[in-house]
């Protein structure tokens, strides 16, 4: 058989087995996969790989070798679902780098992480301010939890007693500098409402703007190609001595 049909048909052979393994073992979103996960993950595709491009050995031995990992990761997943004491191996368990404000340098020693990095994280859930936290957690998917000190606890309309409307999810009217006529229709709007809600802002052209939404409140956020910032801030870590 001509090697390229060859290596079609082992391609759709571990394509469509890796396809049904990762139904059966792939329950977690990316940013849930811990490192055993990941490093499982990695394997069983590099061995998918190999059954379609190495043409040098015969098909089932990879497949073999397929298969033993997926069951291998499955056991692994039964016994860290049945035994708490082998998942805090095989999974890791969460770990406190941040206790009541102060930040637990050998813990960051032992986990191999850089305060940037900690304020990376945090900075994803919001959190600008490490005066703001109180305790923040590393979970064994490496993302961050973080509990803010009682002071900078945000108020919510249920503590001030007052009924709100819900915003909903905003609409994309305009995105790189292109109308997205599909999105106005669905609102019941055209493009000479949107032109004049941009002249209000000052914007004679539609190729001025980057990005542009809509809510279903009527808030409208638009973002310029230029923003006219004086200054941009520069959070980049320590480059250290040139």
């Amino acid at each position: 058989m001509d090697e390229g049909l060859v290596v079609i048909v082992r391609a759709f052979i571990g394509f469509f087995t890796l396809l049904i393994f990762a139904r059966i073992i792939g329950k977690e979103q990316i940013s849930q996969l811990n490192s055993f996960d990941y490093v499982l993950g990695i394997t069983i595709g590099s061995i998918a790989a190999s059954l379609t491009t190495d043409l040098s050995s015969r098909a089932w031995p990879h497949w073999v070798g397929l298969l033993t990992w997926v069951v291998l990761g499955l056991l692994m997943e039964l016994i860290s679902t049945k035994w708490r004491y082998a998942a805090k191996y095989l999974e890791g368990e969460p770990a406190i780098v941040i206790m009541n404000g102060k930040i637990m340098e050998n813990v960051l020693k032992k986990l191999k992480y850089r305060a940037s990095e900690v304020s990376e994280l945090l900075r994803n859930k919001g959190v600008f301010d490490l005066n703001q936290v109180d305790f923040a957690i590393i979970e064994p998917n490496g993302q961050i939890s973080v509990l803010l000190k009682p002071e900078y606890l945000p108020l919510t309309p249920k503590d001030l007693n007052v009924k709100v409307s819900p915003s909903g999810i905003s609409t994309e009217l305009v995105y790189d500098g292109i109308i997205i006529e599909e999105n106005l229709r669905q609102l019941n709007k055209d493009k000479n409402w949107l032109l004049e809600e941009l002249k209000k802002q000052r914007i004679k052209d539609i190729s001025e703007v980057f990005l542009v939404t809509l809510n279903p409140a009527g808030s409208l956020y638009v973002d310029r190609y230029e923003d006219h910032l004086k200054k941009v801030t520069d959070i980049g870590d320590y480059k250290g001595p040139y």
